[in-house]
Formats: structure tokens, C-alpha cells, sequence
């Protein structure tokens, strides 16, 4: 199964971007795939920026993961 998480670009060079998943989680993604500008939500898988989301979206599926993620905890 392949997982792609929503992340939010904070900032943009070329085809890096710095994106924020989170909870303090930032990582360097590759945004060569896809049209995206800074404050873009995009979806990440492997590294690579595969879509450029809604913001709404965005938030309602990194709401589900911390749902799962607090319910794993439990």
C-alpha cells in the first residue's frame, strides 16, 4: 500500500520546497512534478510532491491521520 500525506510549502527554490506536515514536522520535497507555488497545499509520496490540493482538503485529511494517529496511541 503507498501513503501520500498533505504538507503545506513554506518555502520554494526551484524544484525544492521546504513543506510543513504538521506538528512541528517539516522535510525537503521535490516539486519538479507538479504546479505548485508557496502556501500551496500538495500531496507527498516518496518525496516528491505528486498533486496540488485544495486547502480544505488538506486539512480535512491531515485531521483523519491525527485522528488515526491519536487512536493508535490508545
Amino acid at each position: 500500500m503507498c501513503l501520500a500525506i498533505p504538507a503545506k510549502i513554506l518555502s520554494l527554490e526551484a524544484d525544492k520546497a521546504q513543506v510543513d506536515f504538521g506538528q512541528g514536522v517539516s522535510r525537503e520535497v521535490n516539486v519538479s512534478l507538479v504546479d505548485a507555488k508557496l502556501g500551496d497545499y500538495v500531496l507527498v509520496h516518496a518525496g516528491y510532491a505528486i498533486q496540488v490540493l485544495e486547502e480544505k482538503d488538506a486539512l480535512e485529511t491531515l485531521s483523519l491521520w491525527n485522528e488515526l494517529l491519536q487512536a493508535s496511541q490508545e
